[in-house]
């Protein structure tokens, strides 16, 4: 089993969320376009998502973590589940030029609107089905967010091809610790099948054969 990761904790904590407005603004009509994945989710009204996600430059400091935590090199290999529109891939790129990083969302709205400097490197897939490269492909595979967007079935094919394409593995949840934290979560989550407590998770991690690391967030 890995390790218990801080890494993109501090990022998540910036940003304010009003959890009970969420959920007093027709919250199961806003789910139902959310979970399309289109631009209302990426760059329309804030109750359907990001409520326009536009980069800032905040992915710099997680990717100088990653790269420092596993060593990454300047040739390194890197793959993200989930991409989004490639902020963190764009990054890798930046401060690894050498990098051969790939990505890939079921959003085909995300992949069109990513960074053009990695856009060649995208492609639209669900993290639920088979991942088409070899073994141990990877010198890091990552997956932001996405996961707790899976059922249980769809987490076990996941995190089965997530671990089998990459020589390291870092994956981030929602999470809750208590009941304040999963009344916020469920207040806000638009698109989340799967509410585990941490321990939950690394049961289900274990159970299903994943020895990366990990990350809880948390609606504190």
């Amino acid at each position: 089993m890995g390790k218990l990761l801080a890494i993109i904790t501090p990022l998540h904590k910036r940003s304010k969320r009003d959890c009970i407005g969420r959920m007093n603004d027709d919250k199961v009509e806003c789910m139902k376009i959310s979970r399309k994945y289109g631009r209302e989710y990426w760059d329309g009204d804030r109750r359907y998502g990001y409520g326009g996600y536009r980069y800032d430059g905040r992915w710099e400091t997680v990717a100088k973590k990653l790269i420092e935590a596993y060593n990454l090199q300047e040739n390194a290999k890197i793959l993200d589940v989930g991409c989004g529109k490639a902020f963190l891939l764009y990054e890798f790129k930046k401060l690894l030029p050498k990098c051969e990083v790939k990505g890939f969302d079921i959003s085909e709205y995300a992949i069109k609107n990513a960074k053009e400097e990695v856009k060649s490197s995208l492609f639209v897939h669900r993290a639920q089905e088979p991942y088409g490269f070899g073994d141990k492909e990877f010198d890091l595979v990552i997956s932001l967010n996405t996961l707790h967007n899976l059922t249980l079935p769809e987490l076990q094919t996941a995190l089965s091809e997530i671990e089998r394409v990459g020589r390291n593995k870092y994956v981030t949840m929602e999470s809750y610790r208590n009941e304040l934290e999963l009344f916020n979560l469920e207040c806000w989550a638009l698109t989340a099948e799967s509410f585990f407590r941490p321990e939950e998770w690394v049961w289900l991690f274990e159970r299903l054969g994943y020895t990366g690391d990990y990350e809880f967030i948390y609606f504190e």
